[in-house]
Order: C-alpha cells, then sequence, then structure tokens
C-alpha cells in the first residue's frame, strides 16, 4: 500500500452526494489515508422513475444527484472519518466564500481542492443546432467560474501545503454531442495550466484529472456493451481508479508535478 502522507491533510472536494460519484468516492479514499474531508454538493433535482433505482442507469444517477448526502455521510461515519458536509451552490460567489469560512472555522485550513462538481445538459439540448441560453450558461457557471471561485478562495486562504486537483473529460477536446459541455472542460484544462504557472512560486500544484467513461451510476447494461467497444481496455472506468490518480497528485510524492492533464481512460479518448 502506498503511503501518500496525507493524514490530517485537510481535503475539500466539490460534487459529493452521489454515493456511486467521483466525488464520494475520492472522499472515502482520503478519509481512508487519515485525511479531514470536507463535502460541498448541491441538489440537482431531474424526474426518475423510482422503479428503476434499483439498477444503474440515468434513474438511479438522476436520484443519486438529487438527493443530499445521508448515504455518504453514513459512510464516512462507519470509517471514523473526520469530516464537514456543506450544501452550497459553487456557482455562487457568496456561497464559496460562506464554504470556505466554514471550512476554516472548523478546521483552520485547505491543504487540497478537488473541483469535481459538474453541470450539464442531459436532455439532448447540448448540440449546435440545439443549444439554448440557458444550457451554455447553467454549464459554464458551475464547470468554469465555479471551479475559479473555489481555486481563487484556496489561493487566497493558502498555507504551507497545496493541491489542486481539477476534474475534466477525456473527450473535452472533442466532444460533439455535447459541445458546451466538453468545451467548458477543455477550458478547465486551460485554466490548470494557466493557473499551475500562476500559483507555482507558492509551492501548489495545479494538475487536472480526465476520466473516460465511468460507472458513476448512470451506464445501463445496453449502454455498457456500446461504451466498451471504444474503450481499448475493454473495462469501464471505476471511481476508484480516479480516486487513486487523485491521491496521487495531491501527496508530497507529486510535488512536482504541475499543470499536467492525465486522462484515466483505458485508452479511449486518445
Amino acid at each position: 500500500m502506498v503511503n501518500y502522507g496525507l493524514k490530517d491533510r485537510v481535503a475539500l472536494i466539490t460534487g459529493a452526494n452521489n454515493p456511486q460519484g467521483i466525488g464520494a468516492t475520492t472522499a472515502f479514499a482520503f478519509a481512508r489515508e487519515g485525511a479531514k474531508v470536507v463535502l460541498a454538493y448541491k441538489k440537482i433535482p431531474r424526474p426518475f422513475d423510482k422503479t428503476k433505482t434499483d439498477r444503474n442507469g440515468t434513474d438511479r444517477y438522476f436520484q443519486a444527484n438529487a438527493g443530499d448526502a445521508d448515504v455518504v455521510e453514513s459512510k464516512l461515519q462507519e470509517m471514523g472519518a473526520d469530516y464537514l458536509i456543506i450544501e452550497s451552490d459553487i456557482s455562487n460567489e457568496g456561497a464559496v466564500k460562506e464554504i470556505y469560512s466554514k471550512t476554516l472555522v472548523r478546521y483552520g485550513r485547505v491543504d487540497i481542492l478537488v473541483n469535481n462538481a459538474a453541470d450539464g445538459d442531459l436532455d439532448g439540448l447540448d448540440t449546435i443546432e440545439r443549444i439554448t441560453q440557458n444550457v451554455i450558461d447553467d454549464t459554464f457557471a458551475v464547470n468554469v467560474r465555479g471551479s475559479i471561485l473555489m481555486t481563487r478562495e484556496f489561493i487566497k486562504n493558502r498555507g504551507d501545503y497545496g493541491r489542486i486537483i481539477n476534474l475534466s473529460t477525456d473527450a473535452a477536446q472533442v466532444f460533439a454531442g455535447q459541445i458546451t459541455y466538453g468545451a467548458s472542460k477543455a477550458t478547465l484544462e486551460a485554466l490548470t495550466r494557466s493557473i499551475a504557472l500562476e500559483v507555482a512560486k507558492y509551492g501548489i500544484t495545479v494538475n487536472c484529472v480526465a476520466p473516460g467513461p465511468t460507472q458513476t451510476g448512470w451506464i445501463d447494461e445496453d449502454f455498457e456493451k456500446e461504451v466498451l467497444k471504444i474503450i481499448p481496455m475493454g473495462k469501464l472506468i471505476e471511481p476508484q481508479d480516479v480516486a487513486e490518480t487523485i491521491l496521487f497528485l495531491s501527496s508530497e510524492q507529486a510535488k512536482m508535478i504541475t499543470g499536467q492533464v492525465i486522462k484515466v481512460s483505458g485508452g479511449h479518448a486518445l
């Protein structure tokens, strides 16, 4: 087992109310390493069929993202983790300041920021022929503005240790059918490189993890069969695969890695 040296570090993770999601899985991984975890999340209400939430698919995924973080909290309690959960909206500047205020009152510092929260259209409107202003605004408000605001406050409140990990998608550079979502993630990759150069003088690293098709509860059996055809390694990415990469980038061992976009995709979208 790798010792990442993260015991008693304070990790702030956004988008963490889906128990099967990357955010929650990353929180569990940090807790396993003895880190203190702060989870910020926002409920995203979408209609779903309760009779279909017992299996993977959009209904299970929508239910998870529409709910609070009670299942995630229960697991953290079972682990004996030191945690703080905050329901908030990172697209709002005042809310971001409040997230940091509550975190600093509780723990006194933030060592690691994981910008995982994301929004995107799931109604087929994110194409150049169907795109709406609301889809553009809502997607960029969370994926870009929210991540920038969270990062700005992290830098303002920096201590003697700093790791920032952004979450993109492996298809960010070419994402036909989800053009605004892809563009927002490509923007986040550009921000990763630019901010890395700005904050290197503080000893803070800024990196980006770009997962491929990941089973966070939304890929049903039929879709999985189709997706596996375009993943060279022949497996869906699991949230744990992404979480372990985030742990490494958060560690002392990764102190000279910055400004990088690392695909965790099984060879998909290379």
